[in-house]
């Protein structure tokens, strides 16, 4: 039942995908956008992906220079990676109408220039369902997956195969594809001069039988709070903060400072759309590729500690921090653990506008 579903929702992600303008089999669109598709993967995807697409600059990002991924993916899967992230993990959602940066004609551009970079033709993979027997995949994908992936799929130095999105867009023929040709250039080896054809299906059904089925959110409508609110309980003394190398603060002791309601300041570097959908309580969204300008003048120039946090978990944040110290806000740290180990911790979590 829940290949079913999935392969449902991914013929109505295709729906949706292409009831805008035309983006066609090659995944390049055509449709006249004047962005500036390489300028954009600087600003808003190198600092993971790497400068050259090669991947693993931060947190594992994986490469977006492989042939064998523009070969194979659909666009849709490509469209909806970069417009619904994989939740749960570092990658956010870039679309516009889910508080990230990019308009519908970014994403195009964005992903048109991603396409023409790979220079590679795409290959068209059948729709038809892969049959495996699952328990002999969750065996094959114990002895030659988990180590990278993770024991429940949930990613450790590789893509977390359980995401809810990437497994409502990813067909089987994707699946199986990728797990028999790897990715060149990366730490993916191609798995078909190892697993006979009965393995490679049984791991993709396996892979399948994890999905749970995954609907588009609906778009965001929460403002972030104003950038006079940056700092929390002004009237109390500050945060007392032991400092690791001089630059990182553990998660414990900021959810101690919070929780004795002592003076600070978070700030939260992810893009707005991982803002909207849960943050630190009473952090303001200051997205890595935004620049502080806009909140330094709210910002406390004393002793003061200013927490800044991302999911990578130092990528974003750090970058953010490098900013604030070059002017002047030498109380500028990185939340050593990220927000994704502040959450799993059960830490306090607000979502949406809430303090």
């Amino acid at each position: 039942m829940a290949g079913v579903t999935v392969r449902a929702a991914l013929g109505a992600l295709l729906f949706v995908t292409l009831s805008g303008p035309a983006y066609a089999a090659s995944g390049v669109h055509g449709g006249g956008s004047t962005a500036d598709g390489a300028a954009l993967y600087a600003r808003y995807c190198a600092l993971c992906h790497g400068a050259d697409r090669e991947g693993h600059a931060a947190d594992h990002a994986p490469s977006l220079r492989a042939p064998e991924l523009f070969e194979s993916a659909s666009p849709p899967y490509l469209w909806y990676a970069v417009a619904y992230g994989r939740p749960g993990t570092p990658m956010a959602a870039y679309a516009k109408e889910q508080g990230g940066p990019l308009s519908h004609d970014d994403q195009h551009a964005l992903l048109d220039w991603l396409v023409a970079e790979a220079g590679v033709a795409r290959r068209e993979l059948s729709d038809a369902p892969v049959r495996g027997d699952p328990r002999r995949g969750q065996q094959v994908y114990a002895q030659h997956c988990a180590s990278c992936h993770g024991g429940t799929g949930e990613g450790v130095t590789a893509p977390a195969l359980a995401n809810p999105v990437l497994l409502a867009t990813a067909s089987d023929a994707f699946l199986r594809d990728t797990i028999a040709r790897g990715r060149t250039g990366t730490p993916m080896p191609g798995f078909r001069a190892v697993l006979d054809d009965a393995d490679l299906d049984a791991v993709t059904a396996f892979l399948r039988s994890r999905a749970g089925g995954w609907a588009a959110p609906a778009p965001v409508v929460v403002d972030p709070p104003d950038p006079s609110r940056a700092v929390q309980n002004s009237s109390a003394a500050p945060a007392i903060l032991p400092l690791r190398e001089g630059r990182f603060v553990a998660a414990a002791d900021v959810a101690a400072a919070l929780a004795a309601q002592r003076r600070i300041v978070l700030l939260d570097a992810r893009p707005l759309s991982d803002w909207q959908r849960s943050h630190l309580p009473g952090a303001l969204p200051v997205p890595y590729y935004d620049g502080i300008e806009r909140i330094l003048p709210h910002l406390p120039d004393d002793d003061t500690p200013i927490v800044v946090y991302c999911a990578c978990p130092h990528a974003a944040s750090g970058k953010v921090v490098d900013a604030l110290r070059a002017a002047g806000r030498e109380q500028a740290y990185v939340l050593d653990e990220g927000s994704l180990v502040w959450a799993a911790r059960g830490y306090p979590i607000a979502v949406g506008g809430a303090r």
